[in-house]
């Protein structure tokens, strides 16, 4: 309602506000990861586990919706949905990594293999990051070039539109914190499920059970009474 309308692109253009934020984001997200899986693999607390397994989730979800809302841009302006230009393939190279790292933490024999293992894709994964910013600078390709960041130019983004990209990463950077927490929030609780489930597969039950109160016994075979 507030953004001017595209003089080249028209109203398609306005999702610029949304794809920017989230696409940064992911890349705060995947940055928290790496930072968090050299503190697990340093401190093996699960705390630093809990906060790169949460980062790189939210930060999965953001990159996804990166993509599609990249697409759905692209697809009015360029005629296609999809093509093999830098900045797309790096960015589905990420999603790939960080997709791994995910499963890699499932499917470990263990889970401190899981852990240390996904936190050493989540370090390694995170080269891709600036590979996909500096995609633009680095190669030709025909996705537009940086309108914010220290390669751009002063005069890329109208002042107004400056604002409202401005209000809208603040608004998004809120979701995504929320999100993180409330993730590590439910991890930490699953992780005490496990734990609890693993002290109530080592109890023994061989003890006679002594029933009190108005139950019913049950009779066992050959009981006359």
């Amino acid at each position: 309602m507030v953004a001017p309308t595209d003089l080249v692109l028209g109203h398609i253009q306005r999702i610029f506000y949304i794809h920017v934020p989230i696409s940064l984001l992911s890349f705060i997200g995947f940055f928290v990861c790496a930072v968090a899986g050299i503190g697990y693999l340093i401190r093996r607390t699960d705390r630093w586990d809990r906060l790169a397994h949460s980062a790189a989730e939210v930060g999965v979800v953001f990159v996804t919706l990166a993509l599609v809302t990249g697409v759905i841009w692209a697809r009015p302006v360029w005629g296609v949905w999809w093509t093999w230009e830098p900045r797309l393939t790096t960015t589905l190279i990420l999603w790939l990594i960080y997709v791994a790292y995910l499963m890699i933490r499932h499917y470990a024999p263990t889970p401190q293999q899981g852990r240390s293992w996904a936190a050493v894709v989540g370090i390694i994964g995170f080269v891709d990051v600036p590979i996909v910013y500096y995609s633009v600078q680095w190669w030709r390709s025909i996705h537009p070039v940086q309108v914010i960041g220290p390669e751009s130019a002063d005069d890329a983004l109208e002042p107004i539109m400056a604002r409202i990209l401005i209000f809208s990463f603040v608004a998004i950077l809120a979701l995504f914190v929320y999100l993180v927490m409330e993730r590590m929030a439910l991890r930490q609780a699953e992780d005490r499920l496990s734990e609890l489930r693993l002290q109530n597969s080592d109890l023994q039950f061989d003890d006679p059970v002594v029933t009190t109160g108005n139950l019913i016994p049950i009779n066992t075979p050959g009981d006359t009474t």
